[in-house]
């Protein structure tokens, strides 16, 4: 086989050219420390490193999330705390008051203390975050969420609230709306609530009542009236007659799967209403109770279906703080769990972008000693080669 000095020549040359390029980019990678300087040096690998750069992006995203709203969590768990705190000592009060023997001042005096802790309750439902952002206005942030004119609170933010992303397929609910919080919540009983006739003139005061069963129990408005003091009926908003009996004071009167007890004296003609339950405001409910305690009109039986009244109120909204309270303590630990599972996952792309575009410094060494003596080899073989010649075997 016969091969021309210029194929000879091209060949080596291209060799020499191929050793040359794969040592520069060798020495690129040691430089710069990566395999990957650009998509043309190893497109299938820039392909996936983009890809896994993608992938960690979004999880970093995510955890920044999760740190933001863990921060507007904790300021509401600290604005619940406080409205729970005042919660609790308007009932000590209203307790504290439900008492036969307290004289008319004494009980003005607990609605001075009663209208201070409203003052803090509403401060904490418009709690707002460091930026001025109103944690309990749901969407509308920048509106404060109540508004107070008179004597009377209003919401005025929104129902919604932001939903903030802290996995691929997870979110969390980054507040909650006052409305839900501190405007919705179960009057009475929750099924039916009590009242004394404001022309009662007895004693007589009425209890919140329970459910004995529910599928007994057919909403309406009813009313217990005394024909005497010791008789009473119970008749329906049409007027009719479904419960009737001798009255004694602290004996339930049980009718259609509810009983309520009327305890003390009422008179002839006094009046006693049950109704269906709706929804009251925290606010409403202290300020009702303020209203009462500092009223010189009301009977004392009055006085002690009101503040009966309340208390079964405030328990109640204590219950739901102390609900949100676990909620948002829920979502604390959720937005904990998804950063530390994120935070390991970001650990594995970083591994795997790191085998695909960082330099293995080791290996890279020994292969560019590598490429140096067979680029030596090839210049060398080609200078003796190219020597070469038929006259230097003619004598």
């Amino acid at each position: 086989m016969t091969i021309s000095t210029l194929t000879f020549q091209t060949n080596a040359l291209a060799e020499m050219e191929a050793l040359q390029s794969a040592l520069t980019q060798t020495q690129a990678e040691l430089s710069t420390g990566s395999k990957l300087p650009n998509a043309a040096a190893n497109p299938a690998a820039m392909s996936q490193v983009n890809q896994l750069n993608m992938t960690l992006s979004a999880s970093r995203q995510y955890v920044s999330n999760g740190t933001a709203a863990t921060s507007g969590l904790q300021l509401e768990q600290n604005a619940l705390t406080s409205a729970t705190n005042a919660l609790q000592s308007a009932r000590d009060l209203a307790v504290e008051a439900n008492n036969s023997a307290m004289s008319a001042a004494d009980r003005q005096d607990i609605a001075t203390q009663l209208q201070q802790l409203q003052n803090a309750l509403l401060g904490a439902a418009n709690a707002t975050d460091p930026a001025g952002n109103y944690l309990f206005a749901g969407t509308a942030s920048g509106t404060p969420a109540f508004a107070l004119t008179g004597s009377a609170v209003s919401y005025q933010g929104a129902s919604q609230v932001n939903q903030v992303q802290i996995g691929a397929d997870q979110s969390v609910s980054a507040g909650d709306a006052g409305d839900a919080v501190f405007m919705n919540i179960p009057a009475g009983n929750g099924t039916f609530t009590t009242a004394a006739a404001g022309a009662n003139t007895g004693s007589g005061s009425i209890d919140t009542g329970s459910v004995t069963s529910v599928a007994a129990w057919v909403p309406d408005n009813y009313t217990v009236s005394f024909s005497s003091p010791t008789q009473y009926q119970v008749t329906s908003s049409a007027g009719t007659v479904v419960a009737s009996g001798t009255y004694t004071s602290g004996s339930a009167i049980a009718f259609n799967g509810i009983e309520v007890t009327v305890s003390g004296a009422p008179a002839a003609g006094d009046t006693f209403t049950v109704a269906p339950a709706g929804k009251a405001s925290v606010f409403s409910t202290i300020g009702n109770l303020i209203t009462a305690l500092n009223s010189g009109t009301l009977t004392s039986g009055q006085i002690t279906t009101r503040i009966g009244t309340a208390l079964q109120q405030i328990d109640n909204a204590l219950s739901g703080l102390n609900n949100v309270q676990a909620s948002v303590g829920g979502r604390l630990n959720a937005i904990t769990a998804a950063g530390n599972n994120a935070q390991s996952n970001q650990t594995q792309l970083q591994g795997r972008i790191s085998t695909l575009a960082d330099t293995d410094y080791a290996a890279a060494v020994t292969q560019l000693s590598t490429q140096e003596l067979a680029l030596q080899a090839a210049q060398q073989s080609y200078a003796s080669i190219a020597k070469l010649s038929l006259f230097n075997y003619i004598s």
